[in-house]
């Protein structure tokens, strides 16, 4: 049954378009604002800067050891199928429950807000602040009701073919790098200050953390530690959603080759990106601006420092474009795991079915309403928070699920094999597990939730799965 309907995708994306959708999903909102908050928690250039690389690092790692798993499995489904292959139906379940529940609605929904935040300041009456409904405590602005309309119609564009969502990715992320790299250049060429510099690195490893009506207060020992593990939820968020060339390689040319070169390519492109940013942002604003910049917008400062009063219509239009783009492809790529679980009996049935432009609409729809929902929250950094909880374990049981398959399956067919296998797959659970540790320690009430949320998929599977297993 599956790989009957995985014949009926349309395979229309190359290296170009599967890069693409990788660097457009990655690059949403987080580059223009979390280097604020991660300042906050740490203070020092060099640490702003590390935690930029070490975030990077983990991700190309990680991008690098999918590749074995994309070219043993180049269908639609991604890491749904490589943790169903490694592990089992009810693992692969808990991330499918989890992917809707939170992971990927729960960031269509993030990078929504994100849009419309930076929509209002083109045209006042689109904030947060223009409440248009009140019922007892609930709200809904006009912020919310932008979000929307963005994920619908995107939704709407993709189920109209994946040609339509490919054309729409591409044209958008390659205006979104060379906006970036713009940025990057004229930050670097007009408004850099060898004083701003100099001062900003002066006391390179120092810690301390920003606290309003306090400011800098040294820290060391554990709360270091938890300061780091904060500062990376950002960083690790940012660098995050490149895995959704996984889950649309039924629709990728040569999907064996270009999934895994799709994967390095657009992790290594990302990570460039955002540490180049960020040194710009510390030739160009003093640290204690960055830490303090209003609503956490970076890029906002610094295009002023560049470009003069008209820098923040420029930046607005710049984020506006590239969250657009990541949630294209976000909504392009997620339906394609709602439609493999569909396969499996373990999604709703509907979501096997691909429309006339041979695209899953009904999961692409399913998708669109939930993550609408979450909109209506409006809470960006709580979203955050329990959305890379989710993310890491996850990562963590699919690359731990290569050396499984190793054992497993010793002889199947690996075109790609994991670079630097066994250490960097060994090195990334490591950092991951530390990381996730360090998380739920720091940060239980937000990201407990998460785990909670997961959880309770476990139920759910016995009470849903079909009778016949």
């Amino acid at each position: 049954m599956q790989e009957k309907n995985q014949e009926n995708f349309k395979r229309e994306l190359g290296l170009l378009d599967g890069t693409m959708l990788v660097v457009g999903s990655m690059i949403g909102s987080g580059i223009f604002i979390v280097s604020a908050d991660i300042a906050r928690q740490v203070g020092s250039a060099g640490w702003l800067t590390l935690i930029w690389l070490i975030s990077g690092l983990i991700t190309i790692i990680a991008a690098v050891s999918y590749g074995e798993l994309s070219s043993m499995f180049p269908n639609a489904g991604g890491q749904y199928v490589y943790l169903k292959e490694a592990y089992n139906k009810l693992i692969a379940f808990l991330y499918g429950w989890s992917f809707f529940a939170v992971i990927q609605t729960g960031t269509i929904a993030a990078v929504g807000v994100a849009f419309s935040k930076f929509a209002a300041y083109l045209y006042e009456p689109l904030s947060d602040e223009n409440i248009l409904y009140e019922l007892g405590d609930f709200k809904l602005n006009a912020a919310q009701i932008v979000s929307i309309v963005t994920i619908v119609l995107l939704t709407f564009i993709n189920s109209r073919g994946v040609k339509n969502g490919k054309i729409l990715q591409t044209v958008l992320t390659i205006i979104k790098i060379l906006s970036l790299l713009g940025l990057i250049v004229f930050g670097l060429t007009l408004a850099a200050k060898s004083t701003v510099w100099d001062a900003n690195w002066a006391n390179t490893w120092e810690t301390s953390k920003y606290v309003k009506d306090e400011g800098w207060l040294p820290i060391s020992g554990s709360a270091l530690i938890a300061g780091i593990s904060a500062a990376m939820v950002g960083s690790l968020f940012s660098s995050d959603a490149w895995v959704g060339v996984t889950f649309i390689a039924g629709e990728i040319k040569n999907p064996k080759r270009n999934v895994g070169l799709s994967l390095f390519f657009g992790t290594f492109i990302v990570t460039v990106i955002y540490v180049l940013t960020n040194l710009m942002y510390l030739a160009v604003i003093p640290m204690n601006e960055i830490a303090t910049a209003k609503s956490d917008r970076v890029a906002v400062v610094a295009s002023q420092y560049i470009f003069g009063d008209s820098g923040a219509i420029i930046i607005a239009v710049m984020i506006m474009i590239s969250t657009f783009a990541c949630n294209n492809g976000l909504i392009m790529a997620g339906a394609r795991v709602y439609y493999t679980m569909a396969n499996d009996g373990l999604f709703f049935k509907k979501a096997t079915v691909l429309n006339k432009f041979s695209v899953p609409a009904w999961a692409l729809w399913a998708q669109c309403i939930w993550a609408s929902a979450l909109c209506l929250t409006g809470k960006y950094n709580e979203l955050l928070d329990f959305v890379i909880i989710i993310v890491l374990i996850f990562y963590i049981l699919t690359i731990y699920g290569i050396f499984i398959l190793r054992k497993k399956m010793p002889d199947a067919d690996r075109p790609y094999k994991a670079f630097g296998y066994p250490f960097l797959p060994l090195l990334y659970i490591v950092l991951a597990s530390a990381i996730s540790v360090s998380l739920l320690i720091t940060k239980f009430s937000t990201c407990g939730w998460g785990i909670l949320i997961m959880l309770i998929g476990i139920p759910v599977y016995y009470l849903t799965k079909p009778k016949e297993e």
